[in-house]
């Protein structure tokens, strides 16, 4: 994408591949399920055009970042971690946060363990949720899909062998497995 700049730093034992383009406050863009920076570049140079410095991450897992093997390395922890790491090598006190999908999800995290750093927060597509005292996600999902939601589809070992698939069949691929 013309314009954006790639840049990798060592944060939180893992390498984080972002972008960035433009001055000013900081926007952090965190991506959704199963994309990568590259979801916000409509959005990067509308912000950059603004006034802002648009930062848009790989997060842990995705795209040219680390992707550390275990589920014990993906830890709502974790990855808040990579992100105020990723704030740290930049030198940047604080940021307005927009999160997608998964992306949400995290900046939610992000907004409950640091606030101190965040400005803002704007969210699409998913809304806050508390842990539910009557299950986890994964198990609440199971009990009103049936298990065919793709969050549930995803705890079977191998299951994201299947993500070519999702290229031809679109996102009803992950409501659909049989």
């Amino acid at each position: 994408m013309e314009g954006v700049v790639h840049r990798t730093v060592c944060t939180n034992g893992i390498l984080i591949h972002f972008v960035e383009m433009g001055s000013g406050p900081v926007v952090l863009f965190l991506h959704g399920f199963p994309e990568g920076w590259f979801g916000w570049r409509k959005q990067i140079p509308v912000f950059a055009k603004a006034g802002f410095r648009a930062i848009a991450p790989d997060m842990r897992g995705y795209g040219d970042s680390s992707a550390p093997e275990g589920a014990n390395n993906y830890t709502y922890l974790h990855i808040v971690g990579d992100l105020i790491g990723l704030l740290d090598a930049l030198k940047v006190e604080k940021a307005f946060v927009v999160g997608h999908d998964w992306g949400a999800m995290v900046s939610w995290q992000l907004v409950i363990f640091r606030p101190d750093r965040v400005i803002a927060l704007a969210n699409l597509s998913v809304y806050y949720s508390p842990r539910n005292p009557n299950g986890s996600m994964v198990t609440l999902m199971r009990k009103y899909s049936g298990g065919k939601h793709y969050m549930c589809k995803f705890q079977v070992l191998g299951a994201d062998s299947c993500m070519g698939k999702f290229k031809s069949n679109g996102a009803n691929y992950f409501y659909d497995w049989g």
